[in-house]
């Protein structure tokens, strides 16, 4: 690969994202837009260009809206520098390290053959979707690229006994799509739940509690699983007799980890509700859903793992800093960006003007936008970050619900949704890249499938959202 050449695009799409905001902020200032509202679209566009071009790492492009925004005035630096400590990104980071305690047992892996144990693997389409149900169970808490990594060697080495090209391809592709979509149950299962929270919080003043999101998230997956390994599956018939790996006794880190992370997931659940949830029971109206993540993981730092380092010859802890260093710092940047990009929306009165240009909208049914919100999102995330499609979408899709009088959720919680569903090529999600890495499938095959099941999980989605939330 020519360097030179590589430089050369990076300083072409900085230089490209710098002239095609300014061209835009020229453009809108003549076509009337106040001055404020047309820096903040500018500065969005900017730093939009240079997410997807990754003409800068990510993460420093993240950095663009706090230095921007206050300093053209938008929004003051305070306020700005509150997207950091937003509750939601205080969840993820709890939520990555309560993560990476899971990782750190091995516990997962076990819960995994447990699984796909308990599904059975008769046949050729059981065995797909007992692996499709460990991915998407274990996606729920921990990464979906944690999760593909996990199970894919054990599919391997399945696959390694077996000659069936059609039983490969269907166990590979569906353990990708159902980790990428195990995620969407749960707030903290992908990133774009979590820049959801924040958008929606921004937006509406209310936060929407992770039982809530469940109630939604959690019925997409059931109807949308077994639909899609159906789909896999429709032209494996095979008997099998096959042995998964053996697992050795229950050790006591795996046992510590599984009933601190049990309590904490229903602590979660259970936090408003029902009938007001443990917070109400007593009298703790101050506690959130991050309150309770940093809470399991300062519990995960105290708990000895029964084992005693070998070379400091003291007791071991369920989690370490070495350990919990590793979360990805750099996603956390991104999310704060996108809130401090919805916050520069709605203090410039952009969201406002969104809103009213979008008004025209109300003449479509409701069912209808949906569906076109969902299809366009889940085709522009095949070919752009489902956390840049998140973050660019969902403060416009809050202006246009209220201005056409409707909760945000309805717009916002499908789109939210569908950024996790793309799965038609390599390059639109780290597990199809996963999956295609292996050499046992080509990309026609992805493309194939995936395009049948982004339109089942576009239907369903459309469906659940409108029948919970309308």
């Amino acid at each position: 690969m020519n360097v030179g050449a590589v430089l050369t695009n990076k300083y072409f799409y900085l230089l490209t994202g710098v002239v095609v905001s300014l061209v835009s902020y020229v453009l809108l200032l003549a076509a009337g837009l106040p001055q404020l509202p047309a820096t903040a679209a500018a500065i969005t566009l900017l730093t939009v260009i240079w997410w997807v071009s990754e003409a800068l790492p990510i993460p420093v492009t993240s950095l663009v809206p706090f230095a921007l925004l206050p300093l053209f005035g938008v929004i003051d630096h305070k306020t700005a520098a509150s997207a950091l400590g937003s509750h939601v990104i205080l969840l993820l980071m709890g939520a990555f390290m309560l993560s990476k305690a899971l990782e750190r047992s091995k516990v997962h892996e076990r819960l995994a053959i447990y699984m796909i144990n308990m599904v059975g693997l008769s046949s050729g389409k059981r065995l797909v979707f007992a692996f499709m149900l460990s991915a998407a169970m274990l996606s729920m808490w921990i990464s979906n690229t944690a999760t593909t990594l996990i199970m894919l060697p054990i599919a391997l080495a399945i696959i390694s006994k077996l000659d069936n090209k059609v039983l490969a391809c269907a166990l590979i592709l569906g353990i990708a799509y159902a980790a990428s979509l195990g995620g969407v149950a749960t707030p903290i299962g992908t990133p774009p739940n979590v820049i959801f929270m924040g958008v929606y919080q921004e937006n509406v003043g209310q936060e929407m509690g992770f039982l809530a999101w469940m109630k939604i998230g959690v019925p997409v997956v059931v109807l949308s699983l077994p639909l899609m390994a159906l789909w896999l599956t429709r032209n494996v018939n095979t008997s099998l007799d096959i042995d998964l790996p053996k697992l050795a006794p229950w050790r006591t880190e795996e046992k510590r980890v599984l009933w601190v992370f049990g309590l904490t997931a229903l602590a979660w659940i259970t936090r408003q509700e029902p009938f007001g949830g443990w917070t109400g029971l007593l009298g703790l109206k101050g506690i959130g859903d991050s309150t309770v993540a940093l809470a399991a993981v300062v519990i995960m730092f105290i708990v000895p793992n029964g084992r005693v380092d070998q070379e400091t010859g003291q007791k071991g802890r369920l989690l370490d800093w070495q350990t919990a260093q590793t979360i990805p710092w750099g996603m956390l940047l991104l999310f704060a960006g996108g809130i401090a990009i919805a916050k520069g929306f709605v203090s410039s009165g952009l969201s406002t003007l969104i809103g009213e240009w979008l008004s025209s909208l109300a003449t479509i049914p409701l069912i209808a936008m949906v569906l076109v919100i969902c299809l366009v999102v889940t085709y522009l995330t095949e070919i752009t970050s489902n956390t840049a499609t998140a973050t660019l979408l969902l403060p416009i899709l809050a202006a246009a619900a209220l201005s056409v009088g409707e909760d945000p959720r309805i717009f916002m919680i499908p789109a939210t949704i569908c950024a996790s569903c793309a799965f038609m090529l390599p390059v639109a999600t780290a597990p199809n890249a996963i999956a295609y890495g292996t050499n046992m499938l080509e990309i026609k095959d992805m493309v194939r499938e995936g395009f049948v099941l982004s339109l089942l999980t576009v239907t369903v989605t459309t469906g659940v959202c409108y029948w919970l939330l309308v």
